[in-house]
């Protein structure tokens, strides 16, 4: 995290297909160098439905629940000053190119195949319908357990990365922590299962986190609101022990999906 927190940012190009400003960067300190993201809140577009704090900020905080998981989901993010002001840098995850695809297309007849969860039935070329489905992986079951803790309202397909490190990391977290629900996920394949034991030992050390430590690290970045929503989720997750049902109150399903 040094190098990221006092390294000097290099702006090499933007990420253009984005709808804030997102910066390739490096950062280099001591002859070290490491690619990363910079996201200034300067260039940051208002949202009406998230009218306090700041995405990089929610970004930041985002990263600081993961860590206290010790799942490691979210990669190394913080906030700084940067070459246009104050921002979110985080390490850059390059996604490995053969890894197995997580996301996939089956046919309705015969999907979901061995291995996949159902997402929901979707209608492709021809008016064709197939079964939209994400693997039964451990490691994007984790994440769907973050989400729900985080209340995350964009969790496409394209914002999960497997790395070369065998992880898989979750990014792009700048709609989160909302009071009110707003879960939109494409990680819906564990919806009304128990929770393991994993993610309830985690839960249990969340919320005692929350209430110490951890909640000191997320005052900077969230309300007072935001913070006792996030304490009641994870009291609520613990209690049902069960993941999250989608809500037929708002879309569950982010748009687009990937």
């Amino acid at each position: 995290m040094a190098l990221l927190r006092d390294g000097v940012l290099a702006v090499h190009g933007r990420v253009t297909d984005a709808s804030n400003a997102v910066l390739y960067c490096t950062a280099t300190l001591d002859g070290l160098t490491a690619p990363c993201v910079y996201k200034p809140v300067a260039g940051e577009r208002p949202l009406w439905d998230f009218p306090d704090g700041t995405l990089a900020g929610r970004e930041t905080a985002a990263h600081e629940v993961s860590a206290a998981t010790g799942w490691r989901l979210v990669p190394p993010t913080l906030l700084r000053e940067g070459p246009a002001g104050p921002g979110m840098v985080q390490l850059w995850i390059e996604p490995d190119p053969d890894a197995p695809e997580l996301l996939d297309l089956q046919p309705l007849e015969t999907g979901p195949h061995p291995g996949w969860l159902p997402i929901l039935r979707a209608e492709v070329d021809g008016g064709r319908q197939a079964w939209l489905v994400h693997r039964d992986d451990e490691r994007l079951r984790r994440l769907a357990v973050l989400d729900a803790v985080l209340n995350n309202a964009d969790r496409k397909g394209g914002h999960w990365l497997p790395a070369a490190d065998g992880r898989i990391y979750g990014i792009d977290h700048g709609v989160t922590f909302h009071t009110d629900p707003k879960l939109r996920t494409l990680l819906w394949g564990w919806a009304g299962q128990p929770l393991t034991d994993e993610a309830r030992e985690v839960l249990d050390r969340l919320a005692a986190d929350l209430a110490g430590p951890l909640g000191e690290r997320l005052r900077p970045h969230l309300t007072a609101g935001e913070l006792a929503a996030l304490a009641a989720r994870t009291d609520a997750l613990r209690s049902a022990g069960r993941h999250p049902l989608p809500s037929a109150e708002w879309p569950s399903i982010p748009w687009p999906p990937v």
